[in-house]
């Protein structure tokens, strides 16, 4: 009886582990930013909506513009990663929604998605800083001599001489 569970347990071990490693290649998907709970940024009214308004409706912006407050942003991003490669963002929606500076009444909302974002091409030179280059043995021994543990000849402070 014996022989008969050995290779159906070895099935089952061989299975087990499948599963384990199959497990193991299913993305994790998460969601970032602002999510909408009650009201949409879409349901936004040109002319209608103010800022109050706004922030009654959909909440504080994610960020505001950094060169003209009456510029607010919602932005929310879907991303998944799997298993240890670099997370990949699957859907991004952006939101502006730009007040008048005089009454601040909504002027414009726009919609920016994936698609309308851009790939920025990084420089990745490096400015040297001056300085002296310090060897392993440098690094290892520069504190000999510096401080110590033999005690000194001053008081710490807050202590009287002799204590």
């Amino acid at each position: 009886m014996s022989k008969l569970y050995r290779p159906l347990s070895a099935v089952l071990m061989a299975a087990g582990l499948s599963a384990v490693a199959v497990s193991g290649c299913a993305p994790l998907r998460s969601t970032t930013g602002y999510q909408a709970i009650d009201k949409q940024p879409k349901d936004i009214k040109v002319g209608v909506d103010t800022k109050s308004t706004v922030l009654d409706q959909l909440g504080s912006p994610s960020a505001q513009s950094t060169f003209d407050t009456n510029v607010w942003y919602y932005i929310s991003q879907n991303s998944e990663v799997v298993g240890y490669h670099k997370a990949k963002t699957t859907k991004r929606s952006i939101v502006a929604i730009t007040f008048e500076k005089t009454d601040e009444k909504v002027t414009k909302v726009d919609t920016f998605s994936l698609k309308d974002g851009k790939v920025l091409a990084y420089n990745n030179r490096e400015t040297p800083t001056r300085g002296r280059e310090l060897s392993v043995i440098e690094q290892l021994l520069g504190n000999v001599g510096r401080g110590g543990v033999l005690p000194q000849d001053n008081p710490t402070p807050g202590q009287r001489p002799g204590q």
